[in-house]
């Protein structure tokens, strides 16, 4: 889901303990992250249509890696080299396997291959973790995690990340659905319920029998959410940070929504399937440019940088990293409540090179043909010239 600077697979010193690394190195490579290969050592079906893989490196490793961010498959289909990204599932305070969660979909071409194929024992090549969207980057007191669909993996992993690591973490969850049969994770979100006082959960199922029943610490409404049944499933709506990701007409909808209870829509973050697809390509089409014989991983892609010159100052961009990432590491003065394209606060204009935007919400059509972006959901695909 957008992009976040870590590092590849690297070796600990002491050989008798287990490694603790990100799938990325401590030190990333001068031109970027490379491509890295894990096991895939189990799955299992979450629905029927819904399927889990769970990842380990191919000796003992740690894992570092934010909750909520997603993870790029790069694979070779019928010849063909394409990439998909899924958000990790898993929790970095489980740090010694990964996990990603896969809906079958018609005509989705690597995810139905994943789930047709891949079983375990087999390997698959990745991209480094990515995402601004999780919670080291955007933290809050009072969690407010809304999903649908498969759009519930980042909230899970968040949720378990929470659970295992904080007391008493306030955490609102509102899970929508089509039925109970499609709840995505049910048994272990039911247990955390049932264990942690503080984790309040709630259902929006569009149909449900009329003999369903739910633990008591479990509440739920038939029909598609509304202000009114959110109103009601979390009566301090208002003092929570939203944390939001499915289905972009369901995202839209909660927006709409939100709007009506005059959430105050700074601490509204959200993450979208449609924006791990464009980075997804964004890596692939960089990595298949940047391939080098240099690389000591036989077969690695390294993703290429870029110059972003801002003024009098410049830093180097690694494809895939924010505009906002390359001013703030700068020190350069810049607004950013919301870190995911919907306040507009981080506004600023590209006067020389090429971007690519996922977010546009708050630009006029007359500050877009000037070269106006939001620097929280643009990246670089050439040098860049900003002026703040």
């Amino acid at each position: 889901m957008n992009a976040i600077n870590l590092s590849v697979m690297a070796r600990a010193k002491a050989l008798h303990k287990p490694k603790s690394v990100s799938p990325v190195d401590a030190e990333p490579a001068r031109n970027g992250p490379v491509l890295s290969e894990l096991v895939c050592v189990e799955r299992w079906n979450e629905t029927v249509d819904v399927m889990s893989f769970r990842f380990q490196a191919g000796e003992p490793m740690k894992f570092d890696y934010k909750p909520g961010q997603f993870m790029t498959f790069v694979l070779e289909i019928s010849g063909e080299q394409v990439c998909r990204s899924y958000t990790l599932s898993s929790s970095p305070s489980r740090p010694y396997s990964l996990m990603v969660t896969i809906k079958r979909v018609a005509g989705g071409l690597v995810s139905n291959y994943l789930i047709d194929h891949l079983q375990p024992g087999q390997r698959v090549r990745v991209l480094p973790p990515m995402g601004q969207f999780n919670l080291v980057d955007i933290p809050a007191t009072k969690y407010l995690f809304l999903s649908a669909g498969c759009g519930i993996t980042p909230m899970y992993s968040m949720s378990r990340y929470l659970t295992d690591t904080q007391i008493d973490a306030d955490i609102a969850f509102v899970h929508s659905a089509r039925s109970d049969a499609d709840i995505i994770f049910k048994s272990s979100l039911e247990t955390m319920a049932s264990r942690f006082n503080t984790f309040k959960l709630s259902y929006a199922l569009e149909s449900a029998a009329a003999s369903l029943l739910f633990s008591p610490k479990i509440s739920f409404d038939i029909g598609r959410l509304t202000a009114q049944m959110l109103q009601t499933l979390v009566p301090d709506v208002a003092e929570r940070t939203v944390y939001l990701c499915g289905p972009e007409p369901y995202m839209q909808a909660v927006k709409a929504l939100l709007a009506e209870l005059n959430f105050d829509m700074s601490r509204l973050h959200h993450e979208s399937f449609a924006t791990a697809e464009k980075a997804a390509r964004n890596q692939l089409m960089q990595a298949k440019s940047s391939k080098t014989d240099e690389n000591p991983q036989a077969g690695a892609f390294i993703l290429p940088t870029f110059n972003l010159a801002i003024g009098d100052r410049s830093t180097r961009l690694t494809q895939g990293q924010s505009l906002l990432e390359g001013i703030e590491s700068e020190g350069l003065p810049i607004i950013a409540a919301c870190r995911s394209g919907v306040c507009g606060a981080c506004k600023c204009q590209v006067l020389e090179g090429e971007t690519v935007s996922t977010s546009v919400m708050t630009l006029s059509a007359a500050e877009i043909d000037a070269g106006f972006v939001l620097a929280c959901s643009t990246t670089l695909t050439s040098d860049v010239t900003l002026k703040l």
